[in-house]
């Protein structure tokens, strides 16, 4: 029974760990710039799926090389998903700041894109997705060096998009037509694929009776060590003392000639990228799906508002005790402990699956919300007023 538990609360603690990582990118950004990123899911998928791609390359050299493309795949994760953060940032968000609705809709909207784009990525789409960037965004940047630039932009932008897209379709269908199956399979296609972890992951370490899982214990300190990293960054970097100005106050930073917009896109990159390496670590617990950001985001989620936004104690705390409470209702790992009395037991056992589980610990979360609605560690002073 004992080891029961403990192997529950464990698996809940990696859990944890994993909903912490992506945690720390969106209490960065919503702490940062208000903004409510619903496609931050999907960037955990884009790492996830990173880290199938680099694990496949690394099967081809085989012997210690495959060992070790876990650090590559991590690190590949992070430039990935920070990437594509970093265009979400400069192409949709940073003309709705301040619109938390219409921020919420559109990274949504930008959420079930990516969840599409993974199922039915291809050669053919590759190409046509480059040779629409190349033809519009070129002709735009040539077209922004004229002095009437701003008199014609909305008849160029009308013109040129239809034009573009139609250009890129065209081509891209003769080149699938062309080279048949090959080009226009999906990369990934809609159901899950298999992430293979390293041999010295799939062990564990034994204590007594209870082995610890290698991979398990491997997400926990990569935590620790993202934790740190980020700690060091905003509290030693000359850009983390920037991200700290602006955050404190907007206003104050720009008049001293803090470049607020860079830090913006600064931070919404580093909060993408820690996604994307919860999405590398969150591979090695599971099989990698277009889907497999939305079963994390309401929880990470939950993680900043119980933590209390922008708290990084906070966020720890209320990971762990997410993330811990979701595997151990989930697991139904209390069932001896309440074998005694009918009542409790058939409770836990009502609520003994994931989606259930997942439940319990919402409704525990509203209730505990009714009594500290900021969160366990509240913000305090002048931050709270800004």
């Amino acid at each position: 029974m004992l080891s029961g538990i403990l192997d529950g609360i464990f698996n809940g603690i990696s859990i944890g760990s994993v909903l912490l990582l992506a945690a720390l990118g969106l209490a960065i950004v919503f702490g940062l710039m208000g903004v409510i990123n619903m496609a931050h899911g999907e960037l955990m998928m884009l790492g996830a799926y990173t880290t199938f791609v680099v694990q496949n390359g690394f099967k081809q050299l085989g012997g210690v090389w495959f060992e070790l493309y876990i650090f590559v795949a991590l690190i590949a994760a992070f430039v990935v998903a920070a990437a594509v953060g970093l265009v979400l940032e400069r192409g949709v968000i940073r003309y709705l700041y301040g619109r938390p609705l219409e921020t919420l809709l559109a990274t949504w909207g930008v959420s079930l894109i990516l969840q599409q784009f993974v199922r039915s990525v291809s050669w053919q789409f590759v190409v046509g997705l480059g040779l629409f960037c190349l033809l519009y965004f070129g002709a735009t940047t040539l077209l922004a060096r004229r002095a009437n630039w701003q008199q014609i932009r909305s008849w160029a932008i009308a013109i040129l998009l239809p034009i573009s897209a139609g250009i890129a379709i065209a081509i891209a269908l003769v080149a699938g037509q062309m080279y048949k199956l090959p080009f226009t399979q999906p990369w990934f296609g809609a159901q899950n694929k298999d992430v293979t972890a390293p041999r010295w992951l799939r062990g564990g370490i034994p204590i007594g009776d209870y082995q610890l899982p290698s991979a398990r214990l491997f997400i926990i300190g990569l935590t620790i060590a993202c934790l740190i990293g980020i700690f060091l960054f905003l509290q030693k970097s000359p850009w983390g003392l920037r991200i700290r100005s602006v955050t404190q106050n907007r206003s104050m930073s720009a008049c001293l000639g803090i470049p607020t917009k860079t830090v913006d896109a600064l931070t919404f990159a580093i909060g993408s990228g820690l996604a994307g390496v919860a999405g590398s670590a969150l591979g090695l617990l599971g099989s990698v799906g277009p889907n497999t950001g939305q079963n994390y985001i309401v929880d990470t989620f939950m993680v900043v508002v119980v933590g209390g936004v922008g708290k990084l104690v906070g966020s720890i705390v209320a990971a762990m005790l997410i993330g811990t409470a979701n595997y151990v209702i989930g697991a139904n790992v209390l069932q001896p402990l309440v074998a005694g009395s009918p009542a409790l037991s058939s409770f836990f056992e009502f609520f003994a699956t994931a989606s259930m589980a997942k439940v319990m610990v919402f409704a525990l979360i509203i209730v505990f919300l009714q009594f500290k609605p900021a969160g366990l560690f509240p913000q305090k002073g002048r931050t709270i007023d800004a």
